[in-house]
């Protein structure tokens, strides 16, 4: 007889591989009715941006806003005889594996199978970051609740080389230490460990500046590539709510849909910040406000929507172990809905229409 933590456990596993195979499902449906190769099925969008620059270096405008943590996985994958599409697919699939255990040691279950089921799942799949950078950010935090902070440091360091939001999770970490019930020098200490990933970030930008000659190459690269900007709250929003208008985009409704869902995630976002807020988690609410706000500043909100994936407080908070019959039944609705955005999700991305 199974323990319920191992019991919970294999339920995690099989989401993971249906949640795989549904999404696979809707990529062979698209291979075979669209007669698309494997290669071009998933080399979409920021893929490409991805294997350019694991191919070649830093040689486009845009291309700095892009960290080189997955370019390296891809060449790495390269060199040992894997094609980049399909080395960004195994990336994908084996860091998503990584992050939905941490996530199940961190919140257990059922917040672990709604990340797995989320509706920008397909993002988890392919060569884009956020498998890689949840992977090691998630194990990162998990790795500090168990006072382990030399392994969350380096965790934490990994997580800095495949996204900016790895700022973000210094920023939290920082906090978490800053916050702890600990003695002046131990706490010192911890904050010195998490100059690890301030290095990681640190080099990054020197490297941007001798390749480039600015200091500011990831925040121009963003305002070339993505026309991000700073603005007050309110022009973002309200950019936001005219790009999510139908007229905006004749012939491509996809665009206007995948904008209203922004606000969407932006709003999830701020509930979660609010409800760490509200349970004194200080540190979690600065890993995820923090990244609300600079959305929230932007000229409109865009990959907010992906942004739900690295956002680990907000799955804790959405699959926080409800006892009732009323609350299990919620859960499953809510993973049920969550299963079929994340089908339409794939569906956009696989035939190359907007899915930020």
């Amino acid at each position: 007889m199974t323990t319920p933590r191992s019991g919970s456990a294999l339920l995690v596993a099989e989401v993971f591989v249906l949640s795989r195979a549904a999404i696979a499902v809707v990529g062979a449906v698209l291979m075979l009715t669209k007669h698309l190769s494997f290669n071009q099925l998933v080399s979409q969008w920021d893929v490409v941006h991805f294997i350019d620059i694991a191919r070649d270096g830093y040689t486009e405008q845009g291309s700095p806003a892009f960290f080189p943590g997955l370019p390296l996985l891809l060449r790495a994958g390269s060199a040992i005889g894997l094609n980049m599409p399909v080395a960004g697919v195994l990336v994908g699939l084996v860091c998503s594996g990584l992050a939905a255990a941490a996530l199940y040691r961190l919140f257990g279950a059922p917040a672990a199978c709604l990340w797995l089921l989320a509706p920008t799942a397909v993002f988890t799949v392919v060569g884009y970051s956020e498998a890689p950078f949840c992977a090691a950010a998630f194990w990162a935090w998990q790795r500090a609740g168990q006072n382990k902070w030399g392994q969350a440091a380096v965790l934490a360091g990994v997580a800095c080389a495949f996204r900016i939001t790895g700022l973000f999770l210094l920023a939290g970490l920082g906090v978490y230490v800053l916050l702890q019930k600990i003695g002046g020098r131990q706490k010192l200490a911890r904050l010195a460990l998490l100059l690890i990933p301030a290095a990681v970030l640190g080099a990054y930008a020197i490297y941007l500046h001798q390749v480039t000659g600015s200091w500011l190459a990831w925040w121009d690269a963003q305002q070339v590539g993505w026309w991000r900007s700073f603005a007050t709250p309110w022009t973002s929003l309200l950019n936001t709510i005219q790009a999510g208008a139908l007229d905006q985009w004749p012939g491509r409704p996809d665009v206007a849909w995948v904008f209203r869902a922004e606000i969407v995630s932006m709003v999830l976002g701020l509930v979660a910040t609010s409800i760490a807020l509200w349970r004194r988690q200080w540190a979690q609410a600065t890993y995820v406000g923090s990244q609300v706000v600079a959305f929230g500043t932007s000229i409109w909100y865009m990959s907010v929507n992906r942004a739900l994936l690295v956002w680990f407080p907000l799955w804790g908070i959405v699959g926080g172990r409800p006892k009732s019959i009323q609350g299990r039944v919620a859960l499953g609705v809510a993973a049920g809905l969550s299963s079929a955005v994340m089908l339409v999700w794939a569906w956009l991305f696989f035939t190359g229409r907007w899915a930020s």
